[in-house]
């Protein structure tokens, strides 16, 4: 898998030249500072704030939003070689570069861990057309979907784990299921600027034609589910053998009895002891972890 960015041993990977960086060798960017406020604007409208490293960097590098300006912690933490390679790819794109105090940036970003930089920006949203079909690999694709997810932070690790795994593409319900948000954004640690997630008003009409196009669609359940119609396999023992798409439920109800109804099977995760009662499942976007690794590892295994 490509690194788009640096994580841990940046310091140590970025070159003496981008280290002698710093925002004052920008000075036309200081020009242009002068008399402005520090915070956003009037014309911060039809913008949001991006805030992280690698979030901002991979929205800067990415291309899928229009950046309008970077916000970074005055100070010392502007000198990070991962801080100034940020400010680079910013000066590089014509993005104004502004110095701004921590108190800005924690208003900026609801408080939330910014590691001193916010890059405001147009917005995100759900890809609502098939422009962008996934290659095809030469080996059955997966597809992840999402119903009602509500809670960012887990859409967030949902889409970093399905990156990192391979998925080859992600879908989601648009209604009952969060934006993606800056949020989203910081939870997949940058993720979500990379892959596109498609979002779907009717995700039943799409389960159908996969499955008449020979697809297999799974569902999910958790251990102590109630007994169906529909086999339920815990999933180590599934073989991925043909196009596949898993399904994923929101927090605490997990599938509606709609897309359960055009499953054709059920994956559970069996549990490693005796559970007491009321811990029968695990979180959303761990399980999704999970079944995503046996899935995609019996795909390969049939190779």
């Amino acid at each position: 898998m490509g690194r788009p960015y640096q994580r841990k041993g940046d310091d140590s990977r970025v070159s003496s030249e981008l280290r002698r960086l710093s925002l004052d060798d920008f000075p036309e960017e200081k020009e242009r500072m002068v008399g402005q406020r520090s915070t956003l604007d009037s014309k911060a409208e039809n913008y949001e704030v991006v805030f992280g490293i690698a979030p901002c960097l991979l929205a800067l590098t990415q291309g899928r939003r229009q950046a309008r300006k970077l916000f970074v912690k005055d100070g010392e933490a502007s000198h990070r070689a991962s801080v100034i390679q940020v400010c680079e790819e910013a000066h590089g794109r014509g993005v104004q570069v502004q110095r701004v105090s921590k108190k800005d940036l924690d208003k900026m970003s609801w408080g939330r861990v910014h590691q001193g930089v916010c890059l405001q920006a147009s917005p995100l949203g759900y890809l609502t057309e098939d422009r962008d079909s996934a290659p095809n690999r030469g080996d059955a694709p997966l597809w992840l979907v999402l119903e009602r997810i509500q809670d960012p932070m887990n859409l967030g690790a949902i889409l970093r784990s399905a990156y990192f795994l391979g998925v080859d593409r992600v879908l989601s319900s648009l209604r009952h299921s969060c934006p993606l948000s800056p949020v989203v954004s910081k939870a997949s640690s940058g993720i979500m600027e990379v892959i596109g997630v498609y979002g779907y008003e009717n995700l039943e009409d799409m389960l159908r034609l996969k499955a008449a196009q020979g697809w297999q669609v799974v569902g999910t359940v958790g251990a102590e589910a109630e007994e169906t119609m529909i086999p339920v396999t815990q999933c180590s023992d599934f073989q991925m053998t043909k196009p596949t798409v898993l399904l994923m439920g929101g927090e605490g109800e997990g599938l509606s009895q709609q897309l359960l109804s055009l499953c054709q099977t059920l994956l559970t995760i069996p549990a490693g002891r005796e559970l007491f009662p009321g811990i029968e499942s695990l979180n959303v976007s761990v399980a999704t972890g999970i079944l995503l690794h046996s899935l995609l590892s019996s795909r390969r295994s049939t190779r």
